[in-house]
């Protein structure tokens, strides 16, 4: 009865997405052609993805900054490659929080934060993304645009984060779902991200962007576009954090794109 009641609700949550915010059919294909890991989708996969995407527009308020003008374009792009990371998860995954603003490029945000000692610093850095607990996800729409490269993509960067704030603040330790082993992730987690760490302290050529030694959060981060990009490489260097993200995303992006659907109804 439950079951039925909550595909009720999504089918007519649907509904009234695709109402209120058509998606025009040439740019969604033209969106899907723009990213491997997109058009590596089966013809199923793509028609989840795009019900997902739909409720994504619907559920979510874009707003930009420094009069940059929105588009379609914008949206569709955002939310495609958002929607990747849920696409066997469901978008129960990006609730607690509706916004979305995009900078025409990388921006500045002036950040107040306390140190060891007790005293307080202001500092700004030079961003191409943000996300903030119960807050929006920021993006720089040059990055999004042009970023999606060798691994490099700032828009599953910040979604990554966003599904590492379900239980509280980033650290790396995302919600896991029933049947996965908290031991089990927290150790293959450490032991990868050490040995990552001493990696990029040896000065030698890393194939992860090297930032995702910075602190266990942004490891999860970067692993997750990566896990995405370039699934090959990562799984070559850290096989078992691999499997431990394959569980975790319930995907398999180093084999056909995405595990069956049959599997995100388990565990």
């Amino acid at each position: 009865m439950f079951a039925f009641f909550k595909q009720w609700r999504h089918g007519r949550a649907l509904a009234r997405a695709k109402e209120r915010v058509p998606i025009d059919e040439g740019l969604w294909f033209d969106t899907i052609g723009r990213f491997a890991f997109l058009e590596a989708l089966d013809r199923e996969e793509r028609g989840r993805l795009r019900e997902l995407v739909q409720l994504f527009l619907d559920q979510k308020q874009f707003a930009t900054a420094h009069e940059l003008p929105l588009t379609q374009k914008m949206r569709l792009s955002v939310a495609c490659q958002a929607c990747m990371l849920i696409l066997n998860l469901g978008m129960e995954y990006y609730r607690g929080w509706s916004g979305i603003v995009l900078y025409p490029a990388q921006f500045r945000p002036r950040h107040t934060y306390m140190d060891p000692m007790g005293i307080v610093h202001q500092g700004e850095e030079t961003l191409s993304g943000e996300a903030w607990p119960g807050g929006p996800v920021i993006l720089s729409w040059e990055d999004v645009e042009h970023g999606s490269h060798d691994g490099v993509n700032v828009v599953i960067h910040e979604f990554a984060h966003k599904l590492d704030m379900l239980n509280g603040a980033a650290n790396g330790h995302p919600p896991l779902h029933p049947g996965m082993k908290q031991e089990a992730w927290a150790s293959v987690f450490t032991q990868a991200y050490e040995d990552f760490c001493r990696w990029v302290d040896s000065g030698r050529y890393t194939p992860i962007d090297p930032y995702a030694s910075d602190a266990p959060e942004e490891f999860f981060a970067v692993f997750s576009e990566a896990f995405f990009e370039t699934p090959d490489i990562v799984k070559d260097i850290y096989p078992a954090l691999y499997g431990q993200m394959q569980l975790f995303y319930r995907q398999d992006p180093a084999a056909s794109g995405v595990v069956p659907f049959s599997l995100r109804e388990k565990g």
